[in-house]
């Protein structure tokens, strides 16, 4: 690409992060008509509880609305909340969508505090824009546990609950009854990959038969899917909805959403008659994600840009001559990096309950990555360093044909210092982007279960911890994608033919993972591995950031001749999203 290309495509990222914030700030205000609110409340532990606060239009002291506390799962933010929040004060219900404890921005550790749901209602009834008499409480996940802890402890705080994707009696909290919660609707899918956790039903929808679903429902017989069961003017309203989705997809569905507007609609007083099939949120969802893609965009040619200066033009050079496996033995290589991280993640995921938290790696899922990345790069490197010694030595390679030294001059560590600091730069530069968007958009860059959101500075603290592991992982990553297994032996491949080979290297391992473990799971079983239901949807973030990771080790050794800026990079950016998007465990 040359410069004026370069300049444009800045350009084009810009106007997608721009034009993307506005599409996603004008569907969650509807035009600017709701306000939203980033607040801090404290906690009654004196801890800080992060939320944003939805106002519909003419709300005010003299004309209170209902009010909803709507509370994410694990491992997820507010943000997350934001298709049901969108939709509620749509139709005038004042929203607290708040981070759980030990998530998003609010102070951890995870799990204390009743999730953060007690706090959170409590917060609630001090807004004098709320009628009190109907209030209701919304979580997915673990959030519809904060859900449940929240309406036992003030249980005449609140009118109606919906638990989505959620329980009652499960990790300690109390056990419903056929009068409690008050009113209470369950949204479980029929793929919902927790049935066993939740509800003691191996087969998402037996959770019919199961005799707790029984006795929060207060009949004896099988639950019916879609009945209404006792009486919403006594407070004993149950209803199941069975949605034919998986466990995360309840908060990114239509048909989810729609369920708990319905059931908010039947039970709390005071809001507007919008039918509930008139949806608007995933609009947001697409500014945000328009955003997101705006952001990694422009990570392309502001490093090209940067590379033409003066000052780090000196990093780069003509990619070395190819001296990777080739014929039988190239793929050997590739077969070996697609299956090496599948036993590996096996066993780090087995340490998960193991774990425990520390200062230096407060992260629960993320040290288990962190483990599983190392190893994987242990085992990785010792193969490459065999690989070399064995075959590759005998055609004359050297650290030059791996992207590791520069041509006459030998390991120059000023040259990888200024690697480094050009990826931070880089990095820099996309995290101002996303910091711009917060404050004047109140959004982030999220579709779905993949966000990329701003740290706080216990987050940049704890991403410190993270990044000296992750670093090791992507430059071994580096050395394997860019001098065992680089394609083109009579010539370098077309960019985006070996961009295309670097992904599906790096997804492969996941793309067998998911697919064999679902597969039971969607002929009417369970889960290949069920003790796993949490990692097999943590998986689906390992996605995006590994055709993330991909795109930029291609990009920038093509552009350097080193494998050293574009793993730098993929170090700062991967830790960050991870690291931001991940619950804390440890009790700073």
């Amino acid at each position: 690409m040359d410069t004026k290309k370069c300049k444009w495509l800045v350009v084009i990222a810009l106007l997608l992060i721009i034009g993307g914030g506005l599409l996603a700030y004008l569907i969650q205000t509807s035009g600017g008509d709701i306000k939203i609110k980033d607040i801090r409340f404290k906690a009654s532990n004196g801890k800080m509880v992060s939320a944003l606060l939805y106002i519909p239009p003419g709300v005010s002291k003299e004309n209170p609305a209902p009010g909803i506390v709507a509370t994410h799962g694990y491992i997820n933010s507010r943000e997350t909340q934001c298709g049901f929040a969108i939709e509620y004060a749509r139709r005038g219900y004042v929203v607290l969508a708040v981070d759980q404890t030990g998530h998003g921005f609010s102070d951890p550790p995870a799990f204390a505090q009743g999730f953060g749901g007690m706090d959170s209602l409590t917060y609630l009834r001090t807004l004098d824009i709320v009628d009190l008499d109907n209030i209701g409480l919304e979580g997915h996940s673990m959030g519809g546990w904060a859900s449940v802890v929240a309406a036992a402890t003030n249980p005449n705080g609140y009118k109606a609950v919906v638990l989505a994707s959620s329980s009652t009696g499960t990790f300690g909290i109390p056990q419903g009854t056929a009068t409690f919660p008050r009113n209470t609707a369950l949204i479980f899918s029929k793929y919902d990959e927790f049935s066993q956790l939740m509800w003691g039903a191996p087969i998402p929808v037996d959770i019919v038969k199961t005799d707790k679903l029984k006795k929060l429902f207060g009949t004896t017989e099988d639950v019916e899917v879609g009945k209404l069961y006792g009486s919403i003017e006594k407070g004993t309203a149950r209803k199941l909805y069975q949605p034919p989705i998986i466990h995360p997809r309840v908060h990114f569905s239509r048909e989810g959403i729609g369920n708990a507007v319905e059931w908010m609609q039947m039970t709390l007083k005071g809001g507007k008659d919008i039918p509930v099939s008139n949806q608007i949120w995933y609009w947001k969802e697409i500014g945000t994600f328009l955003a997101m893609l705006g952001m990694l965009l422009l990570i392309f040619p502001l490093g090209q840009l940067l590379l033409q200066t003066k000052f780090f033009k000196e990093i780069s050079e003509k990619t070395a001559e190819i001296k990777s496996a080739d014929g039988f033995g190239w793929w050997v290589g590739a077969v070996l990096t697609v299956l090496i991280p599948l036993p590996v993640f096996l066993w780090a995921i087995g340490y998960t309950q193991k774990l425990k938290a520390s200062a230096l790696f407060p992260q629960n899922i993320t040290t288990v990555i962190m483990m599983w990345a190392c190893t994987v790069a242990v085992i990785s490197l010792i193969l490459f360093i065999l690989w070399h010694v064995i075959f590759n030595r005998k055609k004359k390679a050297t650290f030059v044909n791996y992207g590791l030294t520069w041509k006459n001059k030998g390991l120059d560590f000023k040259k990888i210092g200024k690697s480094f600091l050009l990826a931070l730069i880089i990095c820099g530069a996309a995290y101002v982007t996303l910091i711009i968007s917060h404050l004047v958009f109140t959004t982030d860059y999220r579709l779905w279960v993949f966000a990329i959101k701003p740290m706080t500075l216990l987050h940049f603290r704890i991403f410190l911890g993270y990044l000296i592991p992750f670093a090791f992982y992507f430059l071994v990553i580096g050395m394997i994608l860019h001098g065992e297994l680089r394609r083109g032996k009579k010539g370098e491949l077309p960019a985006w033919r070996e961009m295309l080979i670097n992904i599906f290297l790096l997804i492969t391992a996941y793309i067998i993972f998911e697919t064999l473990g679902y597969l039971p799971f969607f002929a009417g079983g369970t889960l290949a591995i069920p003790e796993a239901a949490l990692w097999y949807i943590v998986m689906f973030q390992f996605f995006p950031i590994f055709t993330i990771a991909a795109l930029i080790s291609t990009y920038f050794y093509r552009k350097t001749g080193h494998i050293y800026t574009g793993a730098f990079l993929n170090a700062l950016l991967i830790t960050w999203i991870i690291v931001a998007g991940q619950a804390t465990h440890f009790p700073f």
